[in-house]
């Protein structure tokens, strides 16, 4: 079966419910880690009100006893703190309603319109709640425990800012876990702080402007074996299976792997990795990686690189031109509790997506019911990879 999950709530419902099914037995379930993602999923120069608010804490309501998942389903369930203050406006019950707290005003580049449309709800309420990217808390902690199942395989996913406001950092030649370590001492999850000084100067003039802004985050997994994901059917493609999960976190734009949009503008003796073998470690090795750890949709054995670009936040505190949907009048977009940028904790959010891929595509090529069979599985299989 593959790994997969459902993330259920409202931003400003009680809560976020994330269910995963899927999930070996035997697999040690860190919580204290999980919820350690989850803090570094509120932090980040630029964000606004509701992270003073929330206290994100992942509770297991299924699937795991003495520290160890069953093999059954896996329930989690994180508190919105800020329900307190949204019983009404978001009350379940006929009896509340209350058409004066109606949103009329869609922001554009918001799922506000759109959904609206589609589902014909006159409160563009109804779509916002669930189209929040406060969502991300859930994905999050799936992230967190796919990465409990990678763990004793020796495969680490990290993730940094690249890029904020048409600011980008210089990491230089800095090791993926070196850069990951600065990162996390930094405001804006960045391993460059001549570029931090200038995008935190950047985020200040947008504040005051009532802007907001987007940017570049970087991913990289590192450990993973060769042949992860297949070329023979096109939803098996690793690279695929990561560009849709991460084009479904809310405001991405866009997913390169490696080098990505500029292999286009290079010969391909400039691209492609060179193949060599190493007599030493028997085995394949590339002095390169502009193809970001995937070749022909599988998984090459190098680190897995993948940038992803988050558009500028759609809540504008000075908004933008807009219609109401009851009056047809125009109108300035409607205005919710926002940030500035939420860039660095989209990093924490893209580093859980990619995590969860990866963990899905592991058990699907080394797949068993508990972790004792998927490590022999895995030996096999390197065992074959070496003699070959």
């Amino acid at each position: 079966m593959a790994l997969r999950y459902l993330t259920t709530g409202e931003s400003h419902g009680p809560g976020l419910t994330a269910v995963v099914e899927g999930f070996p037995a035997g697999v040690p379930i860190d919580v204290e880690a999980i919820n350690r993602d989850l803090v570094r999923r509120m932090g980040g120069y630029g964000r606004g009100g509701r992270m003073k608010i929330e206290r994100d804490e992942v509770e297991v309501r299924s699937g795991v006893r003495w520290g160890e998942s069953l093999g059954s389903p896996i329930t989690f369930w994180i508190e919105n703190r800020d329900w307190t203050n949204w019983q009404k406006k978001m009350s379940p019950h006929a009896v509340d309603r209350d058409p004066s707290l109606a949103v009329t005003r869609p922001r554009p580049g918001h799922a506000d319109l759109a959904g609206a449309l589609k589902y014909n709800h006159r409160d563009v309420r109804n779509v916002l709640e669930r189209a929040s990217a406060r969502e991300t808390a859930a994905r999050v902690a799936v992230g967190g425990l796919a990465k409990c199942l990678l763990a004793p395989f020796g495969i680490r996913v990290h993730g940094w800012v690249a890029e904020i406001g048409g600011i980008a950092a210089n990491h230089g030649a800095l090791a993926a876990t070196e850069i990951a370590e600065r990162a996390e001492t930094s405001p804006l999850r960045m391993a460059d702080p001549e570029a931090e000084r200038r995008i935190i100067a950047r985020i200040d003039e947008c504040k005051k402007a009532g802007d907001t802004l987007g940017g570049v985050v970087e991913t990289v997994a590192t450990g993973l074996p060769p042949g992860l994901g297949s070329h023979a059917q096109w939803d098996r493609k690793l690279d695929g299976r990561l560009a849709h999960a991460l084009m479904s976190v809310q405001a991405a734009k866009g997913v390169e792997v490696g080098l990505g949009f500029e292999t286009a503008r290079r010969p391909g003796s400039m691209v492609h990795d060179e193949i060599y073998f190493d007599e030493t470690a028997s085995r394949f090795v590339r002095r390169t990686n502009n193809a970001g750890g995937t070749e022909g949709g599988m998984s090459s054995g190098e680190p897995l690189v993948v940038r992803t670009a988050f558009k500028p936040l759609s809540t504008l505190m000075s908004p933008l031109h807009s219609v109401d949907i009851d009056t047809k009048d125009e109108a300035k977009a409607a205005i919710e509790r926002s940030d500035v940028v939420a860039v660095p904790a989209a990093a924490v959010i893209a580093e859980a997506v990619v995590a969860f891929v990866v963990a899905d595509a592991f058990l699907e090529k080394f797949g068993g019911d508990s972790l004792v069979e998927i490590r022999r599985n895995l030996d096999g299989y390197l065992e074959q990879v070496e003699r070959f």
